[in-house]
């Protein structure tokens, strides 16, 4: 029975944890913060290419 409830306590505590991590990226937008920032950065390797654009 004790080891139990230590199991389901580090779960919990876990659960808490990743809601917690979970809320500050989605309360301060960091996600589309991290993929503007992705975006800009992969425009800056293509740009860079030669384009061979035939019509």
């Amino acid at each position: 029975m004790d080891k139990a409830l230590r199991i389901i306590g580090k779960i919990i505590k876990v659960l808490t944890i990743v809601t917690g991590v979970l809320f500050v990226i989605y309360f301060w937008n960091l996600d589309q913060k991290l993929m503007a920032w992705f975006y800009t950065f992969v425009n800056k390797i293509f740009d860079r290419k030669k384009q061979d654009l035939k019509f």
